[in-house]
């Protein structure tokens, strides 16, 4: 029996509830977690973040199946689903802590971020230009049990219907073959 060999991408797009709501959704993705990454402190609480002075951002970490589905594929995902061309910005979240970023795991996943990088840009797909970081991953501290599958567990939340349900209606329209 062949053992499976999964791969992990962290990616930051703003609050990490949003996020998670879309990678959860996808097909090959076996694992998301919500926490923090990219910052000085170690095991920092969600109420250190939230003050923008620790350097973290809300991040999440994915256990994938490079067999099922690709990094450039979680990229694509990843920059049809936030705006990456906002510095330290994602709707109402404004703040270090909700930058845009791809921390990569291995020098592959740097080469992949900043080819699609350059894509988009010469495809011209955003009016402004990307301001995502690309940086090497860091350690990355799961948040708390609260925060995790968040979307999931309180859809009838006011934040959940105006800021997530779009971005899930987003990721059907366009990656309807990609999910679970």
């Amino acid at each position: 029996m062949k053992e499976l060999k999964l791969k992990k991408a962290t990616l930051a797009g703003g609050c990490f509830w949003c996020t998670e709501a879309v990678f959860q959704r996808l097909e090959g993705v076996e694992e998301v977690s919500s926490g923090f990454t990219g910052g000085e402190i170690k095991n920092p609480a969600y109420r250190e973040i939230i003050t923008g002075r620790t350097g973290h951002a809300e991040a999440i970490e994915i256990q994938f199946n490079p067999e099922k589905i690709s990094f450039e594929e979680l990229l694509l995902v990843f920059f049809a689903t936030h705006d990456p061309t906002t510095l330290n910005k994602q709707q109402n979240d404004v703040g270090t802590q909700y930058r845009s970023a791809v921390f990569y795991h291995d020098e592959d996943q740097k080469i992949k971020a900043e080819e699609v990088i350059a894509l988009l840009e010469k495809e011209g797909m955003f009016e402004n230009p990307i301001v995502t970081e690309v940086s090497e991953a860091s350690e990355f501290y799961v948040a708390e049990a609260e925060h995790q599958d968040f979307y999931n567990q309180h859809r009838q939340q006011p934040y959940c219907q105006f800021i997530i349900d779009p971005k899930i209606k987003k990721l059907n329209k366009l990656f309807s073959d990609k999910l679970k």
